[in-house]
């Protein structure tokens, strides 16, 4: 038995998909189905109980299972210290981000990472926020970043950055003059605003909810840049995050007013798997994300 199968097996009982864990291998269904009757013929033991309609272990399952993170805990941590005493920085980073971060923030930081260690190949997966979730508890990818991270027992959340929430409407809407707005302004205007299970919009309600307004979206898109070309052909107006607007303000397709007073801002944070063993290569990424940019590095 090797550590490949191992590991296929602890995939299947952590996405509780026989799909799902052939995926993450790159091997067919077929072959997750093998492998486990393998192992089973392997410890002379029932492993998966097959009489469920849902995916369920035996109790001799559930203990390969323990031993099997454990074997392959073990494992990691053995290959990212030999890279270590080698100072070797290689391999592969998995990133699952939402579309706004990608976009818009992850650019300047990618290309400064991959400047310092050209050896390490960087994979962006776009993805809705709550998939960037099941990535990460699926170990289907190494990093996810999100906006409005949502602790969980099984995550480590590392805080990325603040990202400053900003009016959005065409050059030449009626507030467009204007050098700042309130958030009453928002009132009786045409609100175009993100899908209701989108972190940003859920925030964005909140903020109504305590200033007792009542807004009525008249569009909803489940991605930034939908939202953006509404606003530009003068369909309404919006709150997005600043960083994803920088080159709008420079082409003059949108004005781009802060909001009077304290900042609405949008936490963004780096999240990965609790216990996950971080390589070399995976360390100095979290390190190059810490770091400040210039403000043209993500333009």
């Amino acid at each position: 038995m090797q550590i490949e199968n191992l590991k296929i097996f602890a995939d299947l009982v952590e996405t509780k998909s026989f799909s799902k864990a052939a995926r993450l291998n790159g091997i067919t269904q077929s072959a997750v189905s093998q492998q486990a009757r393998m192992m089973e013929r392997s410890f002379k033991a029932l492993l998966i109980d097959r009489s469920q309609k849902q995916f369920h272990l035996t109790r001799e399952g559930t203990r390969v299972y323990e031993s099997a993170k454990e074997i392959l805990h073990n494992y990691e941590t053995l290959l990212s210290g030999l890279q270590e005493m080698r100072k070797v920085v290689s391999g592969s980073i998995r990133i699952s981000t939402i579309y706004s971060i990608g976009l818009h923030e992850l650019p300047g930081y990618i290309k400064r990472f991959l400047q310092e260690y050209p050896s390490v190949n960087v994979r962006v997966e776009y993805r809705r926020s709550n998939l960037v979730y099941e990535d990460i508890l699926h170990n289907a990818v190494d990093f996810g970043l999100v906006a409005f991270p949502v602790k969980a027992r099984q995550l480590e959340v590392i805080p990325f950055r603040d990202d400053r929430l900003v009016l959005i409407t065409h050059p030449k809407h009626p507030l467009a003059g204007r050098g700042e707005v309130a958030i009453s302004d928002l009132v009786g205007q045409k609100f175009i605003s993100f899908d209701p299970d989108i972190p940003t919009r859920k925030a964005v309600d909140q903020i109504l909810r305590e200033h007792k307004l009542e807004v009525e979206p008249v569009m909803e898109f489940d991605n930034i840049e939908t939202v953006k070309r509404a606003v530009e052909v003068d369909h309404g107006i919006a709150i997005v995050p600043q960083a994803t607007v920088r080159h709008e303000a420079r082409q003059g397709t949108l004005a781009v007013l802060p909001f009077k007073g304290a900042g609405l801002t949008r936490p963004l944070a780096i999240l990965h798997r609790k216990g996950r063993v971080l390589t070399p290569a995976m360390k100095k990424f979290v390190e190059t994300l810490g770091r400040d940019l210039p403000e043209e590095a993500n333009a």
